[in-house]
């Protein structure tokens, strides 16, 4: 598969949360998923240890009982943002925006042909920041390797986590020892409907940058 041309700046500029601009009806190749995948490996690991799995969901049974589960998760979330819980610092249109296309993206997600779901040997319930922070410090960044490939090679990506509200639902569904691994997130994963995206409105550096102390 060839690459866009695209700088590996463009790439960490523009691989952004994909959920209008998939492209349901185009099937993502196995070799192409397995190629990204191999990537996400080189990514840093805790100790050097591999804890970290991919679960490559393409069976479209499969995929819809993840996708009602990820939507009574996504309704249950809702729900609370309704109630006046709001995603913290976020502007009320900014945040409109994303409901909508979330809420897109769970009527849709069966359709998505590849749900990757990320985990990681272990539990995380109840370990110390110390421990945890290693758990996640390997299967974040791989996981994000994968997403970056993937834009690389003209497929969208989306770090979705509703579905972890019933966590040992989806783990039945797909054979994962619950009490041994820890699912991450369900990354939908399909070709785009066009590959040009631009970088997201962020806020300015010095507000998120702390020099020798906050």
């Amino acid at each position: 598969m060839s690459l866009l041309p695209l700088t590996p700046d463009d790439v960490l500029a523009t691989t952004r949360a994909v959920r209008r601009r998939l492209d349901f009806d185009r099937p993502v190749e196995r070799a192409l998923i397995e190629e990204c995948l191999s990537l996400a490996q080189q990514a840093p690991r805790a100790s050097n240890v591999e804890r970290r799995a991919f679960v490559v969901v393409t069976d479209a049974e499969k995929r819809g009982a993840l996708a009602e589960i990820w939507r009574r998760g996504m309704e249950r979330y809702l729900g609370h943002v309704a109630a006046g819980v709001s995603l913290e610092g976020e502007p009320r249109t900014s945040q409109e925006r994303i409901f909508s296309g979330v809420r897109y993206l769970g009527e849709h997600l069966q359709e998505v042909p590849v749900h990757v779901i990320p985990c990681v040997r272990g539990r995380l319930d109840g370990r110390t920041t110390l421990a945890q922070s290693g758990l996640w410090g390997s299967i974040g960044p791989a996981t994000w390797s994968f997403m970056l490939a993937a834009r690389a090679r003209g497929l969208g990506t989306c770090w979705t986590t509703f579905h972890l509200i019933h966590e040992e639902e989806a783990a039945e569904i797909l054979e994962i020892p619950y009490h041994e691994v820890s699912q991450i997130a369900l990354i939908p994963v399909a070709y785009t409907r066009g590959t040009e995206f631009r970088p997201a409105p962020r806020e300015p550096l010095e507000t998120v940058v702390h020099w020798d102390g906050w």
